[in-house]
């Protein structure tokens, strides 16, 4: 027998590698003496497993405070004198239970390498079809995107219980590998594993990502066959599951059928109907939601505003927004909705204070959110705040290059969008399909196709833009705005994707062109072809009709609008009407749809009737429509100089001499007349009153000429019609 001063107490552990382990305390506390004297061998033998149970304890709590602290390498050391310790005891739990801690570290800090050693040596241990390590190594793996690894640990393991299974799903839902998911259910269940609630959300959702609508009716039946009971995170998957596949009849019933709901639950049938457009039912169950939920998140605000935002309900938005402030919050994505409602209504009061939120809040920094801020500004017509913050920002990506753009494009401002395009090109950022949509508008209003056609060869060039509808549509418009017909139709046949766009610019040019025979044809192309017209389209070929003096067609498709395409006629489509009445003669029939539509009527629709009145030589009601257009006081000069002429034609002097103190009382300005002509080296601008051309003893008798040529054509006018606004007021004194 060894005496107790051996230097060997434990096979393979010295004395002194114990004590680096014992805490102080326990030396100090310690009162267990043994003699020197010879002791008999099995009360030996029972302090030494005593202190050795110890000692395996002490080592395994060490363990998980190095993994706790993410000490990985302190964490193996250990392990190493736990697994020679463990051998001698026989302790296979406490070896288990530090394999755990271990992959569970290798999972936290990203340790690939050495958790894949560890799984070797815990197959060479005859552990890898372990209850508890299974599911250690499918999460492992599984957060490193190994699935197909931990799908092998899992079928090898033949393990009947389903954690192992659930996790394994979930892995494969998470890498949104949807269909290995579903076989990997399948497989568990031909396996005659139980699946649990645990099981069926994850193949639930990958049934709603798959639209795999009979499979996800399969999973239910077997939901309502098993033992379980019911379960809040189950039935929300289902209602989630029917949602994503179209079934909200039966998603609905399950939402009425609920027990007890979460925000969970009224989340998953308000995303359903909005992915399906059906928002007025997504906003009746939204205001059920705020009498019954107190804890609205803020996914839920979003989408319901959201919706607004895509039904073009833009103070529903910002009334959504300030009651939100109440209850959540407010985020990135809800500030978002906010400036982009701003931008469209013109709000720049409330788009200021969007920006001061932004500001206190930190959003500021974003990217999106300083997009959106600059295009809020540009479309509130504050354009120097839009300038400030583009410039104010350091990085800017293409995005912020395009806001600022149509910010300048927005309002005509071509110049200056055209500087900030070039300022883009010098900073080495490429332009996309959005800048280049931006840009080609301006070639067509400023008529200097050259640049449109130098980006329509940009387009060609690259395969990247092939399929973009909306550069082409771009395209479209900028041949057909700039009166080049034949190219803009020429593009058109060349197209093999159309859509309501494509057609709308074409239909709108053959009706400025007076060609209203052909923009009918194009209409009824366009709905051979089953591409429905949006309000847009109805005004440009009501506006074709007019132009070319279709009254009888004009009416027809005006009654069909609502009956046949579902547009409800808005302002826009009843001045069309005025307008094609008018210049047919019917002023009776103008006036009635003027005074009887249900919206306020415009300076501009009472302008139209009047310039009708006086083409037609209908003075008396001229004189009464004039009346009418003075009365809503216009900022339009061109207004004033209308209803001066119609007075002078009727002989009214002194209502003539009222225009003058009117429009002088109300501050209206005159803007000079301005003409752009193309003198073959570039474009001239020439403006009324302004510094004469050097090309000017040129162009001006050229001009005489043309003048001459459409009185020639019949295009002369009365005798009593001013040809500028300062003749007409000088007549009235």
């Amino acid at each position: 027998m060894r005496s107790s001063s051996s230097p060997l107490v434990l096979k393979g552990i010295s004395i002194a590698e114990i004590q680096r382990f014992i805490p102080r305390k326990w030396k100090e506390s310690a009162k267990l003496q043994v003699d020197n004297t010879v002791v008999e061998a099995p009360i030996r033998q029972s302090y030494a497993i005593k202190d050795g149970h110890i000692m395996l304890s002490f080592l395994v709590s060490c363990l998980k405070d190095y993994t706790s602290q993410g000490n990985v390498s302190k964490a193996f050391e250990t392990f190493s004198l736990v697994q020679r310790h463990a051998r001698s005891f026989a302790a296979c739990d406490s070896l288990v239970h530090s394999i755990s801690c271990l992959l569970f570290s290798c999972t936290e800090q990203k340790s690939v390498c050495q958790g894949r050693q560890l799984h070797s040596h815990v197959i060479s241990l005859g552990l890898d079809r372990h209850p508890v390590l299974v599911p250690k190594l499918v999460t492992f793996y599984s957060n490193f995107d190994f699935v197909v690894d931990s799908h092998s640990i899992v079928e090898n393991a033949n393990i009947m219980h389903p954690l192992p299974w659930n996790l394994l799903i979930s892995a494969y839902v998470g890498n949104g590998m949807y269909q290995e998911s579903l076989s990997a259910y399948k497989q568990m269940v031909s396996k005659g594993v139980r699946p649990d609630n645990f099981t069926y959300p994850s193949v639930l959702k990958a049934c709603g990502e798959l639209l795999d609508l009979p499979f996800g009716r399969e999973v239910h039946d077997a939901i309502n066959a098993s033992s379980h009971g019911w379960s809040l995170f189950v039935h929300n998957s289902l209602i989630s599951m029917y949602s994503k596949t179209g079934e909200l009849e039966v998603a609905r019933r399950l939402f009425n059928e609920m027990p007890e709901r979460d925000a969970v639950s009224w989340n998953a049938i308000i995303c359903g109907y909005a992915s399906r457009g059906l928002w007025k039912e997504a906003f009746d169950i939204f205001e059920k939601m705020q009498l019954e939920v107190d804890d609205i998140t803020n996914i839920t605000w979003n989408t319901v505003a959201g919706g607004c935002l895509r039904g073009r309900n833009f103070l529903g938005v910002l009334y959504l927004l300030s009651k939100m402030r109440y209850y959540v919050n407010l985020d990135s994505v809800a500030l978002l909705s906010g400036l982009s409602a701003c931008s469209h209504i013109g709000s720049l009061k409330i788009g200021a204070e969007l920006h001061g939120f932004a500001i206190r809040s930190c959003y500021d920094g974003f990217h999106n959110v300083r997009n959106a801020l600059i295009t809020m500004y540009s479309r509130c017509n504050d354009l120097r705040h839009a300038y400030i913050l583009f410039s104010s920002m350091e990085t800017k990506t293409i995005v912020t290059w395009n806001s600022m753009i149509s910010g300048f494009a927005y309002p005509g401002l071509s110049e200056e969008a055209s500087l900030v395009f070039r300022e883009m090109l010098l900073a080495g950022v490429e332009p996309n399909y959005v800048t280049i949509a931006s840009i080609l508008p301006m070639c067509a209003r400023i008529a200097n196709l050259r640049h449109g056609k130098e980006f329509h060869s940009y387009i060609l060039k690259r395969l990247v833009h092939k399929d973009c509808l909306l550069l082409w549509n771009a395209l479209v418009e900028m041949y057909a705005r700039s009166g080049k017909l034949p190219e803009a139709k020429r593009l058109f046949d060349s197209m093999t994707t159309r859509d309501e766009v494509t057609y709308t610019s074409l239909i709108a040019a053959y009706g400025i062109q007076g060609d209203g025979h052909t923009a009918l044809k194009l209409f009824y192309e366009m709905n051979r072809y089953k591409i429905q017209p949006d309000h847009v389209t109805m005004v440009a070929v009501l506006s074709a009709c007019s132009h070319s003096g279709l009254v009888t067609e004009g009416e027809m498709l005006f009654r069909k609008m609502s009956s046949m395409y579902n547009i409800v006629p808005r302002l826009e489509h009843f001045d069309c009407m005025a307008d094609l009445f008018g210049r047919a003669g019917l002023l009776n029939k103008a006036k009635e749809i003027i005074t009887t539509m249900p919206y306020s009527p415009t300076p501009a629709m009472w302008a139209t009737l009047l310039g009708s009145c006086r083409i037609h030589g209908n003075i008396g009601m001229g004189e009464w429509v004039a009346t009418k257009l003075l009365e809503l006081k216009p900022e339009n000069s061109g207004y004033y100089v209308l209803a001066a002429n119609m007075y002078a034609a009727a002989g009214c002097w002194d209502k003539l001499a009222m225009v003058r103190t009117l429009m002088r009382d109300s501050g209206v300005k005159k803007s000079p007349g301005c003409s752009w002509v193309d003198v073959g080296s570039g474009f001239r601008r020439f403006l009324v009153g302004g510094t004469p051309e050097q090309h000017a003893h040129e162009l001006y008798p050229l001009l005489d000429g043309m003048t001459e040529l459409m009185k020639d054509l019949g295009h002369d006018s009365s005798s009593v019609d001013f040809s500028s606004e300062d003749e007409a007021l000088q007549a009235a004194g």
